[in-house]
């Protein structure tokens, strides 16, 4: 075969269309016509002797040879990527904002040596914590470019976005140091004393509750608080108990508090970053997310 005869294009129209079994989607994506995507795909039809995308039940399949042409298309353009891309910046000179849209679990563990890390290996960063308002939201936020980072849950993102995993949460009971509730600890004895429920929009009822009515026991809920952060303080000064992530209790929390294994089972969580995949080569933006990933990996 000529390798001077193939436009070296049709790979990156074809990765496209095959990761997106779409041809108005692939096309979007790379910038070009619908036309234009369906003459590429002719072409590639052509080029590898198959049809690579058939009709199916309302949507578009690949054949058999277009899975087998998958990884290799996608390494062949990320080495290619690699060969001719200009030298990463020096971190160093980097001027640059990243924007971190993050849940009340990290920041009291990135804040401080996230800075320190970055004044040390790239002053010239600039870091923004903004607001959460939820998974949803935050994804949406990097769809836009209003964030650049994202740190919470993310059970599962779209093609758009990388997402990895940090560290994976438990849940610990939480309650002050002499609680009457400690001795003889047990689901009774959880029972038997008032929950503080945290919930950002006032809910009474979580998933322990449903955990719970299946055993057909139920606890009350004393209070309603919005924030993790704002729970330690509660259990000092009364009878609350609290059902709270490791990480969102202070460092000394052995001192001052009860700490205890849940007396039924309650499943945690991991915890990701994400990004959108245009960021996929913003240095700023993967310097951040690897010191993020550093700081909080397990």
């Amino acid at each position: 075969m000529n390798l001077r005869s193939i436009d070296l294009n049709l790979l990156v129209v074809l990765d496209a269309l095959l990761d997106e079994a779409h041809v108005s989607r692939a096309a979007e994506r790379v910038g070009l016509s619908q036309p234009a995507a369906s003459s590429a795909l002719d072409r590639c039809r052509h080029l590898f002797n198959d049809r690579l995308l058939e009709r199916g039940r309302g949507q578009m399949r690949l054949t058999a040879k277009a899975q087998s042409l998958q990884q290799p298309i996608r390494d062949l353009l990320a080495q290619m990527t690699a060969l001719l891309d200009p030298p990463q910046p020096d971190l160093g000179t980097l001027r640059q904002t990243v924007r971190v849209v993050t849940a009340e679990l990290p920041p009291t563990l990135l804040a401080g040596g996230l800075y320190s890390q970055l004044a040390r290996t790239a002053p010239g960063i600039t870091l923004a914590l903004m607001p959460w308002r939820g998974a949803p939201e935050a994804l949406e936020g990097l769809a836009r470019g209003h964030a650049d980072l994202a740190v919470s849950v993310f059970p599962s993102v779209e093609r758009d976005f990388t997402r990895k995993e940090l560290l994976r949460e438990r849940y610990v009971v939480a309650m002050r140091k002499g609680h009457p509730a400690v001795q003889g600890f047990d689901l009774d004895r959880w029972l038997a004393y008032p929950h503080v429920l945290v919930s950002g929009r006032g809910e009474t009822f979580g998933a322990l509750d449903e955990a719970l009515s299946l055993l057909g026991r139920k606890r009350h809920v004393g209070m309603v608080v919005p924030s993790f952060l704002i729970v330690p303080p509660l259990l000092l000064d009364s009878n609350l108990i609290a059902l709270l992530p490791s990480r969102t209790l202070p460092q000394d929390a052995g001192e001052h508090y009860s700490l205890l294994e849940p007396p039924i089972p309650v499943a945690g969580f991991p915890l990701h970053v994400a990004w959108h995949r245009r960021s996929d080569r913003d240095s700023a933006v993967q310097h951040v997310a690897g010191l993020i990933e550093s700081l909080l990996s397990d």
